[in-house]
């Protein structure tokens, strides 16, 4: 009875863990700066459902694989395999397995960040990075791969806006005041981010960005 006891509080531990895949998948990945991006691209072109959302987050997932593999690749040989062959407890294949995405999320955020949520726990000004807590870490982490979204969002921005300004200037040169300037530059948007191979330069500048 003990032995049927604690597989099925395993197995409660375990469904409980993989309700935290999505929340943890948003919140010490790239996936949210990558996600963000791509629906900048798509509303700077002006098409509101190409690519559709599920494709979008289907490229963020497997973009975020792709970053994170060799994060995920040192969790798996100093937590997951040592774990597997009970060469270490449950503990510290938990505290071996957060070092590698803590030092990824260190990478990545700001130091004016960090500083706020460690100002706003109201703990002791850190020392060195093992006394910042994971739970002040991944705010920080968060908040500054928001702002690093939303600044490549900005210049991908740019060279749409500068056709709509030219469409809309031209048409209201020629009188053609009843016709949405959008029906003339979203063509002119598309071409130009396909001569360019946009999503080439997009990604590109993505993946470049987490290192």
């Amino acid at each position: 009875m003990s032995t049927d006891g604690g597989n099925a509080v395993q197995l409660l531990v375990l469904v409980g863990a993989v309700t935290l895949v999505p929340a943890l998948l948003f919140c010490v990945t790239g996936f949210s700066r990558i996600l963000i991006v791509l629906g900048f691209i798509r509303t700077g072109l002006g098409t509101p459902t190409a690519p559709p959302n599920q494709v979008l987050i289907g490229i963020a997932l497997f973009l975020t694989i792709f970053v994170m593999a060799p994060t995920f690749t040192k969790v798996k040989t100093d937590a997951i395999d040592p774990l597997s062959r009970h060469q270490i407890t449950q503990t510290e294949a938990l505290q071996r397995g957060q070092l590698p995405l803590r030092e990824f999320m260190f990478r990545q955020t700001r130091t004016k960040d960090l500083a706020l949520f460690v100002k706003l726990s109201k703990r002791p000004r850190p020392k060195t990075r093992a006394d910042v807590p994971t739970y002040v870490l991944i705010p920080a982490f968060i908040i500054s791969e928001l702002k690093t979204a939303f600044q490549i969002g900005f210049l991908i921005f740019l060279p749409f806006l500068v056709i709509d300004l030219v469409v809309s200037s031209t048409l209201m040169s020629m009188g053609m005041m009843m016709l949405p300037p959008v029906f003339i530059s979203l063509p002119f948007k598309i071409l130009l981010f396909v001569l360019v191979d946009g999503w080439d330069l997009v990604i590109k500048s993505l993946v470049e960005s987490f290192h």
